[in-house]
Order: structure tokens, then sequence, then C-alpha cells
């Protein structure tokens, strides 16, 4: 409950201060991305950093804690 209570106020105080982005929160509303093929003909796509990654917020919610199996004694 805690974890929560503190991660609903930082993202509502990110949402007064940043931008929210296809990405996530960041200070800019577009994101400086070089995209470029390399000699061998792949794309790459080097985006800069936000301040909250939407990936990053599914990963805490995904997580949950292991059970511990066998003698625990």
């Amino acid at each position: 409950m805690l974890k929560v209570s503190i991660l609903l106020f930082t993202l509502s105080a990110l949402l007064f201060t940043g931008c929210v982005n296809r990405r996530g929160i960041s200070a800019k509303y577009y994101n400086d991305c070089n995209e470029y093929y390399d000699s061998k003909g792949y794309y790459h796509k080097d985006c800069d950093e936000n301040m909250i990654e939407y990936e990053d917020v599914k990963k805490v919610f995904r997580t949950k804690e292991q059970k511990p199996t066998g003698n625990v004694w």
C-alpha cells in the first residue's frame, strides 16, 4: 500500500512538472531520437531517456513476491 501511494504521489507531481509522451514522462514533449541504418542495413533508433518509462512502471506492477519453497526454517 505504501509503494502504491508513493508511486501515485510521484506520478502526480511529475504530471504537473513534466510532459507526457508516447514512451513516458519527460521534461520535453518531443524526444530527440536519432534514427539511422548501420553498414549492414539494420535500423537503429536511439532516443533520450525519460524521467519515467511506461515499461518500467509496468514491470513494477507485474513482479510478484516469490514464496520460499522447501524448508524455510
